[in-house]
């Protein structure tokens, strides 16, 4: 058990500083192939199970289905925000909008972080602390794992409100890893969480494109 516990930790350790400190320092051409290769390597060490064949992935498909249009609400009704929409118009986005779209958040973030934290981690999290302090555990990994992308989008604040929106950004990013964690539990297929977190972000991104091509508009 002590092993297994130490396995789970030593993952989760690792993952912080991959996600947090080294994915941000790779050069952009590569992107996205060593995040998807991590993430495949990652589900063959620990035999991770996918749940991407029939029959599994059908339920994986209709939760996912669901967390999409459940996403899609909520981008829509965010983006009516003034306030949001101003934080979209002034986030930098990638210079290729087709190649962040198609590869670099399908494959790049979704795939590789589904992969590494929800069925890897999230396995050997389930199988040293049981389903609920393993489910705990990768989920805040994953918003740990977000501490240093939080930083660099706070860096023009300064004192209690710069804080405020590093833990806001960490909390909020784990409790999505706690509900994608719950949606690949519950239906069995890594698809259904890999349904609604690429709705998440590329809802996300085609709004703050839209928004900024708006602002450049007008």
């Amino acid at each position: 058990m002590r092993g297994k516990r130490f396995r789970a930790l030593a993952l989760a350790a690792a993952l912080i500083g991959w996600n947090g400190w080294v994915n941000p320092r790779v050069p952009p051409q590569w992107h996205p192939l060593p995040h998807a290769a991590l993430g495949a390597a990652l589900v063959a060490a620990t035999r991770a199970p996918l749940g991407l064949r029939p029959p599994a992935l059908w339920p994986g498909l209709r939760f996912g289905s669901a967390a999409v249009a459940v996403v899609g609400a909520g981008v829509a009704v965010a983006t009516a925000v003034p306030a949001v929409r101003t934080a979209m118009a002034g986030r930098e986005l990638p210079g290729s909008a087709a190649r962040w779209l198609l590869l670099g958040i399908p494959l790049g973030t979704v795939w590789s972080e589904e992969a590494a934290f929800r069925a890897a981690l999230g396995g050997l999290s389930a199988e040293a602390f049981g389903p609920t302090r393993g489910g705990l555990l990768q989920a805040a990994a994953f918003g740990l794992s977000h501490y240093g992308v939080a930083v660099d989008g706070v860096q023009e604040r300064s004192g209690r409100a710069a804080g405020a929106a590093v833990l806001g950004t960490v909390a909020v990013t784990g409790v999505a890893g706690w509900i994608f964690d719950r949606l690949y539990r519950r239906s069995g297929s890594l698809a259904a969480s890999m349904l609604a977190h690429l709705a998440i972000n590329e809802a996300g991104a085609v709004a703050a494109l839209a928004v900024r091509r708006r602002a450049r508009s007008s």
